[in-house]
């Protein structure tokens, strides 16, 4: 199929998450065979931060206007298969109506902000989407899956909305033989929604572990936090560095914003990259975890820290690795960037022959 998306940026993943996402999602889906065209606004703050000039796995096509996207594509987006406009590109909605009206085949709407979006309809801020469109898009792919995606389709009229998880391209995430440098390890960015969290979780067992050694790495933490001595800090870790920072642990711990807790169902990309390198989790609980992860099987669920203490005491090594090797295994069958671009092209062809079981 001529997939045709306009989406925030491919080319850049200065400050968003969307270039990650969309290159592991495109990668795949062009080694399915199908052919793809990203269009994405040239703009200031991405074009000295481009990571990705030019894509190997896709056509690319910059743009300074909408005048000028509706101008130069329009003949790709009637002739394309599929037209898909994410989440977070400019003038969204004219941009997304534009496309509804002018494809031929399926438009799509891709999400990867759900409870942002849904956070934003609620007090009226249509600033890429508004309720109106929600219904003209034949596809709702999103980021967040469970009740919200009854809601998308009882309460704003999407035809047809199903979860597009974030994935991990485990070329770049698997196992590695390493001495174990810490008992816990978190890799986050401070926020202080999630901070009470890392401090229940981490902070406070590290304490009452003195011997053992944890880890924090992520920016903006304050340079006054109090934490354990035994505390590690990494100010920054470059993604070619995560695969090494996961396995060099025992135990990874998984802390959820509260917007994604509130919207439940929407699994963190982290998730999915530490269990790729067969690292057991330590979660904070959210609705729907238990949709990806069988807990105690395939991921430990901590809503304290006397939780955390007790895994550090009564869950032997051999035990640790066999549920880090029972989520990897989970995460390689049904969480990998191939299986998402294979749910894509299922959802599509639903769209298309809905009466077909596909």
């Amino acid at each position: 199929m001529k997939f045709v998306i306009i989406g925030l940026s491919v080319t850049s993943s200065w400050g968003n998450g969307h270039a990650t996402t969309y290159r592991a999602l495109l990668k795949e889906l062009n080694n399915l065979g199908h052919d793809i065209l990203f269009l994405e606004k040239d703009v200031p703050w991405y074009s000295p931060h481009r990571d990705m000039p030019k894509p190997s796995f896709c056509k690319l096509g910059l743009y300074k206007t909408n005048e000028e996207l509706k101008t130069d594509y329009a003949k790709e987006v009637a002739e394309a298969d599929v037209v898909i406009v994410g989440s977070y590109v400019q003038q969204g909605v004219e941009v997304g109506n534009w496309a509804i009206d002018t494809a031929n085949g399926v438009a799509a709407f891709y999400d990867i902000d759900t409870p942002v979006t849904l956070a934003k309809l609620e007090r009226d801020d249509h600033e890429y989407l508004d309720p109106e469109i929600i219904s003209k898009y034949d596809l709702y792919l999103s980021f967040s899956g469970g009740p919200i995606l009854k809601h998308l389709e009882e309460h704003y009229g999407s035809p047809m909305a199903r979860a597009l998880y974030c994935s991990v391209d485990p070329d770049l995430y698997f196992p590695e033989t390493r001495e174990k440098q810490w008992k816990l390890g978190y890799l986050g960015t401070y926020s202080d929604d999630r901070q009470p969290t890392v401090e229940s979780l981490l902070n406070k067992p590290a304490a009452h572990f003195p011997s053992e050694k944890f880890v924090v790495a992520g920016p903006q933490y304050p340079e006054s936090y109090s934490w354990s001595s035994n505390v590690e800090r990494i100010h920054h870790l470059p993604p070619a560095e995560h695969r090494k920072f996961y396995n060099f642990q025992e135990f990874t711990l998984n802390v959820t914003r509260q917007d994604m807790i509130k919207a439940g169902y929407s699994p963190s990309v982290r998730l999915f990259e530490a269990a790729a390198c067969g690292v057991p989790i330590i979660s904070d609980y959210w609705d729907g975890i238990h949709s990806i992860f069988e807990q105690g099987k395939e991921i430990l669920i901590a809503r304290n820290s006397s939780e955390v203490e007790d895994y550090f005491r009564n869950i032997s090594s051999e035990e640790r690795e066999q549920i880090g090797e029972r989520a990897r295994q989970k995460v390689m069958k049904s969480h990998t960037a191939a299986a998402r671009a294979k749910e894509l092209v299922n959802y599509v062809k639903e769209v298309r022959q809905p009466s077909e079981k596909v």
